[in-house]
């Protein structure tokens, strides 16, 4: 080839690599889920997982599956979900996750737009599925036994499906930029949006994601996504902690702060992910029982939502290391990652704090600008435009549109978000471009005045929203979930947040609720908010 060509081998980055590589070096790696009954747990290897994967893979082909073929999945975090994380790819089909807490008219959309030929369902999710059965255009519904119960005729039994396999799996004509995998976007405008993710951003999302300056995640941890499998891959932590050979835990679908605690101890985990929200709950209950858990020090990844800094320090308190990362559905998701850099770590304690607030700094193989309607702005800590992103596992069009507005004319995706970079490359989000607050003229960050609140040792969640106003425009409401027995009244926030903010910054009217609308993602539903309050200015 002489020195125009490469003399390396093209070895196709697919799923393959990770299944194989996980089942010869980490075959006897343990994979725990806990199942519907929380005190029953399933257990298994990672030998056990790859083969049941191959299993199924090879049952989908003898069902007549081609190549780039959509199946489904509505399931909790557990082995089975697993065992279609990999078995789904390996049979050359591509992982339909869906996020079984939308609306039923969304799934159908969804599951139709996706065209899936079969679903594979938790028995125990039936409930959802039934209304909607006659709706959906699949071939037919497998069952997966999360309870252990027989499976009713009307549908395909999982283990049943299993059986149909003889170890005659056929090899995939593989490409590495053939999908792998798809997931819908939840919380925007319109109708969800599909992207579909390729073998390469699989793999090499996996690898980045895994470096110690991104989550660090080896063979030394033990992880428990508690971030769904249904949220884009749980942020891919399947796949990191199979090819990097850390044991998983599954919680299954036992999520109060509780369960997660006893798993925690019972498991010994040491990495585990997921939305504030969760994290919240958990360290109301350390701080009120600080000697009732015995669990390691934990690198806790939070993403899905700001961290407050609050949550970061009360963690510390405990011995637990949260770790702010940011990304999106589009981005498959890790964009960027809030750790200190070995240079900053001899800085005041206030400023680690602050960088560890941020959403931090792009992984390796992937950039972040932020861009002005008078073009792209320096990274100075002051100046805030639309963050963009790109990268090898970043979208560049939705699933059957052939273009999209939300990339730029020079190929970097428009994530939506308003967000400054300091000098040091860390990206602080500070809204939504739909979540800002323009009043009289000027720009109020939502999420900054959310995250104050909940530092207020009184205030367990709170949302900001943007309320139409004579004078100004729009002004900002402050929507409050008190702690238990906190004794909150609006003057002691305004005061509060006085310290902190301009004058004009501050909320009009702070309004106390027992909780506050979600979306199917877990984050703020703040359309909703805006629906309820859109007069509260009269």
């Amino acid at each position: 080839m002489g020195m125009n060509g490469s003399t390396m081998m093209n070895e196709k980055l697919v799923i393959k690599k990770i299944a194989d590589h996980a089942r010869r070096l980490y075959g006897a790696v343990e994979i725990v889920s806990r199942l519907s009954d929380p005190d029953a747990y399933h257990r298994y290897t990672v030998r056990e997982m790859i083969g049941r994967a191959y299993a199924l893979a090879e049952a989908l082909q003898k069902l007549g599956l081609r190549q780039g073929e959509r199946v489904g999945t509505m399931m909790w975090n557990h082995y089975g979900h697993l065992e279609a994380y990999f078995g789904i790819p390996l049979s050359g089909g591509v992982l339909h996750t869906i996020n079984l807490r939308l609306h039923p008219d969304e799934i159908v959309y969804i599951v139709n737009h996706a065209e899936d030929r079969w679903l594979i369902v938790d028995d125990v999710l039936l409930p959802l599925i039934e209304p909607i059965r006659e709706r959906l255009n699949v071939e037919a519904i497998v069952v997966f036994p999360y309870t252990g119960s027989p499976v009713h005729p009307s549908y395909v039994s999982y283990e049943t499906l299993l059986a149909t396999s003889d170890g005659n799996y056929r090899e995939v004509a593989w490409d590495e930029y053939a999908p792998l995998g798809m997931c819908y976007t939840s919380g925007t405008t319109g109708r969800p949006k599909g992207v579909v993710y390729s073998h390469r951003a699989i793999l090499l999302h996996s690898l980045v994601s895994a470096l110690p300056g991104a989550l660090d995640v080896s063979d030394r941890d033990t992880v428990t996504p508690v971030v769904p499998m249904f949220h884009v891959n749980a942020w891919g932590l399947p796949f990191t902690a199979t090819l990097l050979g850390a044991k998983q835990v599954y919680p299954g679908a036992h999520l109060s702060p509780e369960r997660l605690l006893e798993l925690y101890e019972a498991e010994q985990v040491t990495v585990t992910a997921g939305v504030p929200t969760i994290w919240l709950g958990i360290l109301q209950l350390l701080d009120k029982h600080p000697d009732r858990y015995r669990i390691p020090r934990m690198r806790m990844i939070v993403g899905g939502a700001a961290a407050p800094e609050g949550l970061i320090r009360g963690f510390d308190r405990h011995g637990h290391q949260v770790i702010h990362a940011w990304g999106m559905t589009e981005t498959a998701p890790l964009g960027t990652v809030s750790q200190i850099k070995q240079t900053l770590i001899t800085r005041s304690e206030e400023e680690r704090y602050a960088w560890r607030a941020k959403q931090g700094y792009a992984v390796p193989l992937i950039d972040v600008r932020i861009r002005g309607p008078e073009g792209v702005l320096p990274w100075d800590g002051k100046s805030a435009g639309e963050l963009e992103i790109r990268g090898p596992w970043v979208t560049e069009r939705y699933f059957k549109q052939d273009e999209t507005e939300a990339i730029s004319e020079d190929g970097w995706f428009k994530t939506g978000d308003v967000a400054t970079i300091d000098a040091e490359g860390y990206v602080k989000i500070t809204d939504r471009i739909k979540d800002l607050i323009k009043s009289g003229g000027e720009w109020i960050s939502s999420v900054d005045l959310e995250n104050a609140l909940m530092s207020h040792p009184g205030v367990l969640e709170a949302a900001v929203i943007a309320v139409p106003h004579e004078k100004w425009g729009e002004r900002p409401l402050a929507v409050v979930v008190k702690k238990d027995g906190a004794a909150l009244t609006e003057a002691t926030l305004e005061d509060f947040l006085r310290e902190r903010f301009a004058k004009w910054w501050l909320p009009d009217a702070y309004v106390f609720v027992e909780s506050i609308p979600r979306t199917a993602s877990g984050k703020f539903l703040k359309t909703a908010l805006r629906e309820t309050y859109k007069n509260w200015y009269g």
